[in-house]
């Protein structure tokens, strides 16, 4: 175990043991962060080793403001009514100045929601669903992760090239499902209209009948599928449509598919040839700030990162910078500060949050996937920034409520 990995650890034993009188003392900043760490531990455990890594280079640092920046790490159960208890409990018991969090949508949608009533600030770090910067933004909320709608939109880009004319779609039957099959839909048909989606999959989230989802598919014979599935939803669609040809001879699209949360568990039985978003870490050349995070990411954890992680890290990125730029911890002052602030030294470069709507410029990596001693990898990608794809300040603006 190397030395940040026993620091971390036994900085985190001796908050544990710690009497809540005693923290309440401590010179430190502190921010709450609400996530599914049991259903989701997949990507909630990474995204909060990314957290902790970023934590200790910054406090080693110097911290903010002269003070050390601690997170406080709470599970929501998926729950939003419990998410929104937690954050209250945070504000006002705990000593945060702002929350974080909550990878799944509905979650956030509500911690969005209670942000705004309360006048907090809150950090979308990893909900996908659009509608929390658009036709649900509010002046409390900022998004870290990439638009769905600019990863939709790069699929998109790539199937309208194929002669592939009819589309079915499967995604979970939640906010993000929703939104990123309605984004996928818009952009495709607006880039050819001649196609047509002859089927649409609606599977509860986390419990697909993946028999039946892929017998419905093949009955409606389309030239591509695009996939929005993931988690053990994706393993169970993958391998049920494996065994029944459901991909021979199609294209598929799939959405987040590229990720190693979701990749990895496939092993050998990871797709071949689909067309994907994801996180390539393992393709990142020497010299660049992606690889510099990998290789600190790897040494801190012994463990490969996952795209959890890289969002993890930015989060507390940002956080930090926006409690620099600031120069206070107030609300108000860090909600101004978090407006069209840049973060310089990220793994990606320079990340803006955007004035117009508070989403960041994370962008995503497209490729295509294969299968490399014996697991799934993606081949042939590229980072594509988001810019080109995001709809126009004009509809943006139109999109979100007045403020």
């Amino acid at each position: 175990m190397n030395m940040l990995r026993r620091t971390v650890l036994a900085t985190a034993a001796a908050l544990a043991l710690a009497p809540a009188a005693a923290l309440a003392q401590d010179d430190t900043i502190k921010v709450g962060e609400i996530n599914h760490y049991k259903r989701m531990a997949a990507f909630a455990e990474p995204y909060k080793m990314g957290i902790e890594l970023a934590l200790s280079e910054i406090n080693a640092d110097g911290g903010v403001l002269g003070k050390d920046l601690e997170f406080i790490f709470r599970d929501d159960q998926g729950d939003p009514a419990e998410a929104v208890k937690i954050a209250e409990e945070l504000m006002t018991r705990e000593g945060a100045v702002m929350f974080t969090g909550s990878i799944l949508s509905h979650v956030g949608l509500a911690l969005s929601s209670f942000a705004n009533e309360k006048g907090y600030l809150y950090l979308a770090a990893e909900p996908l669903a659009d509608s929390l910067v658009w036709h649900s933004g509010n002046p409390w909320t900022f998004r870290l992760r990439a638009s769905t709608w600019v990863q939709a939109a790069m699929l998109a880009e790539e199937a309208a090239k194929t002669d592939a004319v009819t589309y079915a779609t499967i995604a979970p039957n939640y906010a993000y499902g929703q939104d990123a099959v309605a984004a996928f839909k818009e952009n495709l048909k607006r880039l050819k209209p001649e196609v047509e989606f002859v089927a649409e999959q609606w599977p509860a989230l986390f419990n697909i009948d993946a028999g039946a989802e892929v017998q419905a598919i093949e009955r409606a014979k389309p030239d591509a599928i695009y996939n929005v599935t993931f988690g053990t939803d994706l393993a169970k669609f993958v391998r049920q449509g494996g065994d029944r040809g459901l991909f021979d001879g199609r294209d598929v699209y799939g959405l987040l598919t590229g990720e190693p949360e979701y990749l990895d568990p496939l092993g050998e039985e990871a797709p071949e040839g689909w067309f994907v978003t994801g996180f390539p870490w393992y393709g990142f050349e020497d010299g660049t700030p992606g690889k510099t995070f990998v290789d600190a990411y790897m040494d801190a954890t012994g463990e490969t990162p996952k795209i959890g992680s890289l969002v993890g890290y930015m989060t507390a990125q940002s956080i930090a910078a926006a409690i620099e730029t600031a120069g206070a911890t107030d609300t108000d002052a860090l909600r101004q500060a978090f407006e069209g602030l840049t973060v310089e030294d990220t793994p990606i470069g320079p990340l803006t949050y955007r004035e117009i709507d508070n989403q960041s410029t994370l962008g995503a990596w497209v490729g295509t996937t294969a299968l490399e001693d014996g697991k799934g990898v993606m081949v042939d990608w590229e980072y594509k920034d988001p810019a080109p794809y995001m709809p126009s300040d004009e509809e943006v603006t139109a999109m979100r409520p007045a403020e």
